[in-house]
């Protein structure tokens, strides 16, 4: 399973404009019987000017303009029910109403283009962030993958969080992770990293040599002025470990995991990332390890070696991988979400339901909006076939 936000049809709008069509129809319905019944010096004529005017801010540029037709029909019935074509009052407003209808029709027009336009972008956008935010697989050797994406900014697909896995000649290797910041500069982080992480993960390296590359794909994305040039009219670089003053570091946290077919462990390098649950037989492990390393994108400032983790992880067990914006989003009264507190009630569940009820839990404790993008992936391993 692999839950993401899809992007709105760009059909959606328009049947519910349809709908709304009625709306000006019984606006001309209801001025044009009311002025016909009116006295002679009462006029409700320029009231129909609302009718194209209404039409024009949800439906198209011809729509708009058929019902400016009918509200010029229906003030041409009012004019000779009361008087004549030629009164001069019932002419004025005849004209002022043609000349509305087609005004509010261009600008019907305008919406309409920008509407499409930004439509096909965000199929552009969306196809996209497929190709970079790859579904996981649902099988991998022994083991039941699914994941969920919940992205805080309304309609989009993808932000900063991600998730891969690869298959290797003796098991499977996962990457979470999340870019720091938002918005563009943080999904060009996180693609650097997924495409590092599926050039290697496959070749039979160490996890450490595979962090390190991970670590390479980040510093990929800065071009730092060389030292020994710094430019006219400027001083010499920072020395080593210092950054640039004003720089905007770039790092993303990250859980490296490989988890070997026929050995009952997972093995793991924790770079600055919240460490994963398991749950084991109705009880939450959280798999902390004191060997965590800098985010990824720092070792120029804080130099340390990647450390394996070795855990158990056994037949029935479910790891459950996330992103910090799970466990940092906040109820009413701004307190966190208690992640391991709320899985007591389904560690027994398989990955899709886990992540079908932590989803919804999640949205509901956090008001249906979540200040951060959050990611989950949840992994069962099973029995050998």
């Amino acid at each position: 399973m692999d839950a993401r936000p899809r992007p709105l049809a760009p059909s959606s709008s328009r049947r519910g404009g349809r709908l709304l069509l009625v709306v000006p129809f019984a606006l001309i319905a209801a001025v044009t019987t009311v002025d016909v019944l009116s006295p002679p010096e009462v006029h409700l004529g320029p009231f129909l000017i609302a009718a194209p005017a209404l039409a024009a801010s949800f439906a198209g540029p011809r729509m708009t303009a058929f019902v400016g037709a009918v509200a010029v029909l229906a003030q041409s019935v009012v004019a000779v029910a009361r008087t004549s074509l030629t009164d001069l009052n019932h002419t004025y407003q005849i004209i002022a109403l043609v000349l509305i209808s087609v005004i509010v029709t261009f600008f019907a027009h305008l919406r309409e283009r920008d509407e499409s336009r930004v439509a096909r972008l965000r199929t552009i956008a969306h196809a996209a962030q497929s190709v970079v935010l790859r579904p996981l697989p649902q099988r991998a050797g022994p083991l039941h993958i699914a994941s969920v994406y919940l992205a805080a900014e309304e309609e989009a697909q993808m932000g900063g969080d991600l998730y891969a896995a690869a298959r290797t000649a003796s098991g499977t290797r996962l990457l979470i992770g999340d870019a720091r910041g938002k918005g563009l500069d943080a999904i060009s982080e996180a693609s650097l990293v997924l495409g590092a992480f599926r050039v290697t993960a496959r070749r039979e390296e160490e996890l450490p040599e595979l962090v390190g590359h991970l670590e390479e794909g980040v510093g990929s994305a800065e071009e730092p002025q060389s030292a020994a040039d710094p430019g006219p009219g400027r001083g010499p670089g920072p020395g080593p470990g210092e950054p640039a003053d004003g720089a905007d570091e770039a790092f993303v946290t990250a859980l490296v995991l490989d988890i070997p077919d026929r050995e009952p462990v997972v093995r793991l390098v924790n770079c600055g990332h919240p460490p994963p649950l398991l749950l084991r037989q109705g009880r939450v492990i959280p798999l902390d390890t004191a060997e965590a390393r800098p985010p990824l994108g720092l070792a120029d400032v804080l130099t340390a070696d990647a450390r394996v983790a070795t855990f158990p992880f056994d037949v029935g067990d479910v790891l459950l991988l996330y992103t910090d914006g799970v466990v940092e989003a906040r109820d009413d009264s701004r307190a966190f979400y208690p992640l391991a507190e709320r899985l007591t009630a389904w560690a027994r569940d398989d990955p899709p339901t886990l992540l079908d009820r932590l989803r919804a839990d999640l949205r509901s404790y956090a008001g249906g909006h979540l200040g951060d993008d959050a990611a989950l992936v949840a992994v069962e391993r099973l029995a050998q076939t």
